[in-house]
């Protein structure tokens, strides 16, 4: 490429730009401006530049839980085939082995933390890392704590003596003046047929023994989730699943996370996909349920 030749200034140009600069500088009457007379502009004098501090991040539980060595698992042990405590406190059910198997993949020890369905909330956010145990998500408990991605789609139906089940096919069958509905306290199922069964007779009940109350005939039928009610018809001879393919709502089942972790809750989500998808779950629900589907149809 080639230099653009430099083209000289003329003389005349330049001198001429002198007399111009020179009386710009002078005023009216042809006399230099002193320094007094002289309008500058005010030019800021820049400031220190300032350190702006991020705001601290909280530590996630998931650094927690591997520096402690341990995950604190909130249950309430009274829910199979999700969560059974036997009275030697030896803890199973499909959420507390997939509890379990998180800890390991954590490299932790699991601990078990016995707790009610009345004081789940606040056992689990004073004293838990998850919890778990045929959770069903709703807007109460969103508002305090995240959810793992989904374990499980449910349903509320019932389950009554095998001889009583055309009785009861519907909610109108059971919201019945002298129709015994039993439940446990503080959770869905009471929640459900509190709602629902106004007219009938309601029985809260322990929720360890509360079908074999049911089987004995000291209550007519529960409506609990499907899973629950599989797991039943599963166990007892005398109790016999009413509609289990046609729920009378829809549920979804899932952890109890700390809120706002997003750090604990993405490693939670990928580990539980992966033991969805790679036969964990099924094992572990297969000695409860069977060849049973845990998800409702369509």
């Amino acid at each position: 490429m080639r230099a653009r030749p430099h083209r000289a200034v003329p003389a005349a140009a330049l001198a001429a730009s002198v007399t111009l600069l020179v009386a710009a500088c002078t005023d009216s009457g042809g006399v230099p401006q002193t320094s007094d007379s002289v309008h500058t502009a005010e030019v800021s004098t820049p400031t220190p530049t300032q350190t702006v501090t991020a705001p601290e991040v909280p530590e996630s539980r998931l650094t927690a839980v591997k520096q402690a060595g341990e995950l604190r698992i909130c249950s309430t042990g009274d829910y199979p085939p999700f969560t059974e405590m036997s009275e030697d406190e030896e803890w199973k059910g499909i959420d507390v082995d997939m509890a379990k198997d998180l800890a390991a993949t954590l490299e932790v020890e699991p601990v078990m933390v016995k707790t009610t369905w009345g004081d789940l909330m606040d056992d689990f956010l004073s004293d838990c890392d998850v919890a778990v145990g045929g959770i069903s998500m709703n807007p109460e408990r969103t508002e305090k704590v995240y959810f793992s991605e989904k374990t499980l789609e449910d349903g509320k139906t019932p389950i009554a003596r095998c001889e009583d089940v055309d009785k009861y096919r519907s909610i109108e069958d059971i919201n019945q003046p002298g129709v015994r509905s039993i439940f446990p306290e503080g959770g869905t199922n009471e929640e459900f047929a509190r709602e629902h069964y106004p007219d009938g007779e309601l029985i809260p009940h322990d929720n360890l023994t509360i079908f074999d109350a049911l089987a004995a005939g000291e209550a007519d039928v529960m409506t609990t989730d499907r899973a629950e009610v599989l797991y039943t018809d599963h166990e007892y001879d005398e109790l016999c699943a009413v509609n289990p393919d046609e729920p009378f709502d829809y549920s979804v089942q899932g952890y109890m996370l700390p809120q706002g972790d997003d750090v604990f809750k993405h490693y939670v989500d990928q580990w539980l996909m992966v033991a969805l998808e790679d036969g964990t779950y099924d094992g572990f629900a297969e000695p409860w349920v069977g060849e049973a589907d845990l998800n409702p149809e369509g």
